[in-house]
């Protein structure tokens, strides 16, 4: 019986690389949100945002909006996209978002198409 080596239990050391799939998921989730950097994009002038504005409200068609606004660590928001519902003097609604004039940075317009234009 002396050839058997005595079990060592480490205690609480064994458990120290689990982790709860609750844990997990929202590490996971952490650092997506951590990765996604949206990169500054070309600063408009007001008469550049005004033609753009134009064009989507004759056509119809959908805008992709920056803010000015930056996070703690610098980083722009996620671009509002969507089409353009309404407005006052002071900004746009745009899906369910108020926009300010001031605060656009950049905007473009989306190639859209009808679900029954696609192929």
């Amino acid at each position: 019986m002396s050839d058997i080596p005595d079990y060592q239990d480490r205690g609480l050391l064994k458990w120290m690389g689990f982790y709860l799939s609750d844990h997990t998921e929202i590490i996971n989730k952490d650092k997506k949100i951590r990765s996604n950097v949206n990169l500054a994009k070309e600063q408009m002038g007001s008469e550049e945002i005004q033609e753009v504005l134009a064009r989507s409200a004759l056509k119809r068609l959908p805008v992709s909006i920056q803010k000015e606004a930056r996070d703690l660590e610098g980083c722009y928001p996620d671009d509002i996209i969507g089409l353009i519902e309404g407005g006052d003097e002071l900004g746009l609604y745009i899906s369910g978002h108020k926009v300010g004039y001031d605060e656009i940075r950049h905007i473009e317009l989306l190639d859209w198409h009808k679900w029954s234009e696609l192929q």
